[in-house]
């Protein structure tokens, strides 16, 4: 058989094997091989790593397109030097990503602007990257999907993402305060994830604050109470990113 047919027969079987990276670069890759002397298992494990990195480009970018994160961010893009205060080894222990096999939740807690949704996000970009189960709700929009489970009788029968994920980031936790009954509702999704997932809050509240925020002191005890069980609570003390540049002009002009 003619070389060009074999390679036609070859990009045909890499085709129907749905092997379009391995498709793509073989004729590169074997022009190397011949060069550089290869030997078959070389030109095969090659071959294989391209293919193999290409689907796991196309997992992960699924992933994150679906976890509704409102942006992609990672922790190389995090100005420690303009938040001082932070515990900055504490906060990159966390990107071992053991505390998701230890089922253990992280709180960021600060004042708007800080950085708080910046390090949820790239937590969760991390996870991802690792191949685990994601997706990212904010306070008011988690409320919505637990009482439309509820009015609907779902609770806990489906797998929601927002429940069954591996890492659940709930963001703005305090921004806006929810009556008694959704005060019920999360503490059933902290109870249906405790010590069986990980979740991590952002929050503008200090937790003595969180009775005010839920307006029920028994719930805000026993949310409390199995969120930080198995816990990492990051402080953050700071001035705002998003003022940045407005404080630099302020105090140029003064």
């Amino acid at each position: 058989m003619s070389d060009n047919l074999l390679v036609e027969r070859l990009a045909g079987n890499l085709t129907r094997l749905k092997l379009a990276r391995t498709r793509e670069t073989l004729s590169d890759i074997t022009k190397t091989a011949e060069s550089e002397n290869w030997s078959y298992l070389t030109l095969l494990d090659r071959l294989f790593d391209e293919e193999v990195a290409c689907k796991e480009q196309k997992r992960i970018a699924a992933v994150l397109r679906l976890s509704g994160l409102p942006y992609l961010k990672s922790i190389d893009e995090f100005d420690f030097a303009f938040q001082p205060n932070i515990d900055r080894r504490q906060v990159m222990n966390l990107f071992d990503m053991t505390f998701l096999e230890r089922k253990e939740n992280i709180i960021f807690l600060g004042p708007p602007g800080v950085g708080k949704t910046h390090l949820a996000a790239s937590l969760a970009v991390k996870a991802a990257q690792c191949r685990h189960t994601i997706h990212f709700t904010t306070m008011s929009d988690l409320i919505r999907k637990l009482r439309i489970d509820r009015d609907t009788g779902a609770i806990g029968k489906n797998r929601r993402p927002y429940q069954w994920s591996s890492l659940v980031v709930v963001d703005e936790v305090g921004y806006t305060p929810i009556d008694r009954e959704e005060c019920n509702l999360f503490y059933q999704f902290v109870a249906m994830r405790y010590e069986k997932m990980s979740t991590i809050i952002t929050s503008n509240k200090a937790f003595d604050e969180w009775s005010e925020l839920f307006h029920d002191p028994v719930i805000v005890t026993a949310i409390l109470d199995r969120l930080l069980h198995h816990s990492v609570v990051v402080n953050i003390k700071g001035n705002s990113f998003r003022l940045r540049g407005k404080l630099e002009e302020v105090t140029s002009e003064s």
